[in-house]
């Protein structure tokens, strides 16, 4: 007879469980991006608050249900990344709470942390919006509520809460234009559903090992993101440019890669496929060998993955900045940076603190709140520098006993107008409210390519092309990168500015640069056009105009 309650041991189990299947699944997760951006990263700021969260409970052994809980909400808060884990976190919390004191959750005692969980949810965020992951999480409250009137077992109330959190995804279309325009579930709800539905499968005894089948656009897989996955035994990348023959069916594909290796993805564009996938030493032809006698093999490309690693881990110790020195009493700039140009930029404006990260990699509340809680002073300021980090540096503020304000800087370029009105020895709130003012004078664009191919408000995109961002939003689409650049800076109207500021990313060169940089001129006359290193990922170049 099954057990109609869950102790503390118990809870880690489903936690593990969430944890594991989520992982399995996260790059569909990552692939619900609405714009056609190559850094979706939704799937893995989950799956790294996931894990936080995890780590905070993998070596107790609480059999009381309230005290696992809250080393849950714990390592949740100190690991949420992005939006989504912050908003997870905050489930998690809302859940504890609803379970403090409790020796066992029972079907009851489980509905009521999910109501905690979906009203805590809602409090931490300043303006709620319908059609993500916080609607799913009132369905799956709602659902339990009603469950608890049929039934005293909890599994039978938490089957019918996946059921609804299904539901639920399927519908945020509906309630958010955004994600019907870009033919779209919302990401964060596909998440959570991800997390209760891999509970659901260990009660059931499914495996939490085999993902979901999907193909994603070849443009958005991301390879280099795949070297974050590398396993122990398997030291080889292959990649296989194919053309199947008929009759190709992806989970049998799928079924036979498991048994040759790991970290498989699988792409597609104009009946071309992309595999991907890392082997041991002894398997790294047994890929190739398979799919010479499934289609027609167009390119070969395999990689020995140690002395990747090891050309990677050589090339990221670039030299230490100079940051700047702060006395007590002083006020100490944190700002998050997305390339190591930028690092350099930002340093030379007198900042304090550095914290890694950006788009595709948005740090945590704890990576946050570690970069200025060693500072000899008790006044900060911190600058996100993206929309995504600001709510994990309001929990980091909120977690510290120093005197915190959180400019909530979106982007880079507003970041850097904050900090030319640092007055280090100034009231606190003065000048935190001179850099809110400061960076809403900013106008900024973003380019680089396209994943997917998408209509978003009236700009019609195909896979690969150049989009640009204005302000984040989609403005631009062309077949080439100085046309995206030109048509940006013209529906920003940047003959009103004075300066137009180009950071170029990471995969191009300098000279390359300033040639479209020299096109720009030709443009503007009247404008002072410059040119910085930036550093960053997938972003060709980042605009400031101002």
């Amino acid at each position: 007879m099954r057990s109609k309650s869950f102790d503390g041991l118990a809870l880690k189990q489903l936690v593990e469980a969430g944890l594991t299947w989520l992982r399995t699944n996260h790059q569909i997760v990552n692939a619900l991006n609405v714009f056609p951006v190559p850094d979706g990263d939704t799937g893995t700021n989950m799956l790294l608050t996931m894990t936080s969260a995890y780590n905070e409970i993998s070596s107790l052994g609480h059999h009381n249900a309230g005290q696992m809980a809250a080393a849950v909400a714990q390592g949740a808060l100190m690991g949420a990344r992005g939006n989504s884990g912050v908003i997870l976190s905050q489930l998690w919390r809302g859940f504890s709470r609803a379970l403090h004191g409790k020796d066992v959750i029972d079907a009851s005692s489980l509905a009521a942390a999910f109501v905690e969980a979906r009203d805590t949810a809602y409090k931490g965020v300043v303006r709620p919006v319908e059609g993500t992951i916080l609607t799913v999480s009132k369905d799956i409250a709602i659902e339990a509520l009603l469950a608890i009137k049929d039934t005293d077992d909890p599994v039978i109330v938490l089957r019918r809460c996946v059921a609804a959190a299904d539901v639920s995804v399927q519908n945020t279309p509906e309630l958010l234009p955004i994600l019907k325009q870009a033919g779209v579930v919302d990401s964060g709800g596909k998440g959570l559903f991800f997390i209760l539905e891999g509970m659901l499968r260990f009660l059931d005894g499914q495996s939490l090992e085999l993902p979901l089948i999907s193909v994603q656009p070849l443009s958005a897989m991301n390879l280099e993101n795949a070297l974050e996955d590398v396993e122990e035994g398997q030291d080889w990348e292959v990649v296989v440019d194919f053309r199947p023959h008929n009759g190709f069916e992806l989970q049998s594909f799928y079924n036979r890669l498991e048994g040759m290796g790991t970290s498989i993805q699988v792409g597609e564009g104009e009946g071309m496929y992309r595999m991907h996938i890392h082997t041991p030493l002894e398997k790294r032809y047994e890929p190739i060998d398979y799919i010479l006698g499934i289609g027609i093999i167009t390119k070969v490309a395999m990689e020995n993955l140690l002395a990747q690693m090891d050309d990677i881990e050589s090339k990221a110790s670039p030299a230490k900045l100079e940051l700047t020195n702060i006395e007590p009493g002083q006020i100490a700039v944190v700002t998050v940076s997305p390339g190591t140009g930028l690092s350099r930029i930002f340093a030379s404006l007198g900042v304090a603190a550095i914290v890694e990260g950006g788009q595709t990699m948005n740090p945590s509340t704890k990576d946050i709140l570690e970069s200025f809680e060693n500072l000899p002073t008790e006044r900060i300021i911190i600058l996100p520098n993206n929309k995504n980090i600001v709510l994990a540096a309001n929990q980091a503020r909120d977690v510290t006993v120093k005197k915190v304000r959180v400019v909530p800087s979106r982007n880079v370029p507003q970041g850097l107008a904050a900090m030319l009105h640092l007055n280090p020895d100034a009231d606190l709130d003065q000048v935190a409210d001179k850099m809110i003012a400061a960076m809403e004078s900013v106008v900024t664009g973003e380019v680089t390519i396209a994943t997917r191919s998408v209509e978003i408000d009236g700009v019609t995109v195909k896979d690969g092309q150049v989009i640009a961002l204005l302000n984040g939003k989609l403005a631009v689409a062309s077949d080439s990168l100085e046309e995206a650049c030109i048509e940006l800076l013209e529906k920003a109207q940047a003959a009103n500015f004075e300066l137009i500021t180009l950071f170029y990313g990471e995969e191009m060169k300098h000279v390359e640069a300033n040639r479209i940089a020299d096109l720009i001129r030709g443009k503007y006359p009247n404008q002072e056009i410059e040119v910085q290193e930036g550093g960053q990922p997938h972003y060709q170049f980042i605009f400031s105009i101002e």
